[in-house]
């Protein structure tokens, strides 16, 4: 059982910066990989970002490549993701997710994140 713990969301405005933080706790799963997703209101959730494996491997969706950034602690078992140069079309629920070894998913309770125009 992995739980994870999401901060950083808020209201920003369009050009601002946000840091999420997604905290991954397990007592038995080895995590893998840790990724971003969003959820717009009327759309389907979308890959954000991830990074997997030990060499930390990173993948972005093109429409935030150049303005976001994926890292990880793995001591720590944390998934940050820098969004920087923010736009309205970025206003999403951002939801954190991680695999283990086991192959099975997790995902976090969500953080808002609002840009204004």
């Amino acid at each position: 059982q992995v739980q994870l713990v999401e901060s950083g969301g808020g209201l920003v405005q369009a050009g601002g910066s946000l840091r999420l933080s997604c905290a991954a706790s397990s007592s038995k799963s080895t995590i893998t990989a840790m990724g971003w997703y969003r959820q717009a209101p009327g759309k389907q959730r979308e890959l954000v970002a991830t990074i997997t494996g030990s060499l930390s491997t990173t993948n972005y969706a093109n429409s935030v490549k150049g303005r976001f950034t994926i890292s990880r602690d793995n001591a720590n078992n944390t998934v940050y993701l820098q969004m920087n140069s923010l736009k309205p079309e970025d206003t999403a629920v951002y939801y954190c997710r991680v695999s283990t070894s086991q192959a099975i998913g997790y995902w976090g309770q969500g953080t808002q994140v609002t840009v204004s125009s």
